[in-house]
């Protein structure tokens, strides 16, 4: 089983992002979740130039845009792209937020009042995707089973994601969608892997919220000598307090056996995982050309 890919539409290299895109689809992979800015935009480019593979924005941060603007959109999307588009939602990051004015509220409340202005505007001319919410803590995930028809993680600990969703099986429809995107660097050379993953995951561990959900996944040690790190500013503690054993949690890293095993790990858990590609020896591109290899 193929992953899901990652891809992100950077200036200047849109066009070329869209032609690995429709390789992807060719070789089967699972879908296609675009995260950033712009992400709707993107998705729309990725309906056109694609004709069978899902699509889903991963995700479209409610507080920049209008319910109704959003809800045009996506109807657009899942319209052209003849049902596969999928519109995943999240809060996104306060910190991102603030540097862009916005004032985030209540989390749970917001995403809740935003879902029910979409069902509005469906109600009225458009017909809308699925909805699909970023779900990384437990309460939000609640709110997925209930509102939505899937949720998605971001950095998610591969050990602790079925304790997460194993206490909502009771409740969940089979119907209901999960996937996680997760940092992936083929490379045999471990340590070149990882010093690639602690670069992507250094914003992250800046927001409590990922820090609270790491900790809840076990990782009580590793936060709280970050957490002390970052009181201080120093960036070297930080990135000596990022364990090898939870990157590896967080991350796949390795030879093209060993991210196939990975994907497959993600797999028997029911979620279905997104690569985000980065390599030790080139940009996003190259990073998926080396993906496209392990499944040659």
């Amino acid at each position: 089983m193929l992953p899901a890919l990652a891809v992100i539409g950077s200036a200047g290299k849109r066009r070329a992002i869209l032609d690995l895109a429709t390789e992807a689809e060719r070789r089967g992979f699972a879908g296609l979740a675009v995260p950033g800015t712009g992400c709707l935009t993107m998705c729309a480019s990725l309906a056109h130039v694609t004709s069978t593979i899902p699509i889903w924005t991963s995700i479209q941060p409610i507080y920049l845009s209008h319910p109704r603007e959003v809800a045009a959109t996506a109807g657009h999307i899942h319209e052209i792209s003849g049902g596969r588009f999928r519109l995943g939602l999240g809060v996104s990051h306060e910190s991102m937020l603030n540097r862009m004015g916005v004032a985030p509220g209540k989390p749970l409340a917001d995403t809740r009042h935003f879902v029910e202005e979409l069902r509005r505007a469906e109600r009225g001319a458009e017909v809308m995707p699925p909805i699909l919410l970023a779900a990384l803590r437990t309460k939000m995930l609640d709110l997925a089973v209930e509102i939505a028809a899937g949720a998605l993680w971001a950095n998610a600990a591969l050990s602790y994601t079925p304790t997460q969703i194993g206490g909502l099986a009771p409740d969940r429809s089979a119907s209901f969608s999960m996937a996680t995107m997760v940092p992936t660097v083929i490379d045999g050379d471990l340590d070149a892997a990882r010093a690639v993953h602690r670069r992507t995951l250094s914003f992250y561990i800046g927001l409590p919220n990922y820090r609270n959900y790491w900790r809840a996944a076990g990782y009580v040690d590793e936060m709280t000598a970050i957490e002390k790190a970052l009181d201080v500013g120093d960036r070297d503690a930080v990135t000596a307090a990022m364990s090898d054993r939870w990157v590896d949690d967080c991350t796949i890293s390795g030879t093209a056996d060993a991210v196939r095993e990975r994907v497959d790990a993600w797999y028997a858990i029911g979620v279905t995982p997104i690569a985000v590609m980065s390599s030790t020896s080139g940009g996003q591109a190259k990073a998926i050309g080396e993906l496209f290899d392990v499944y040659g």
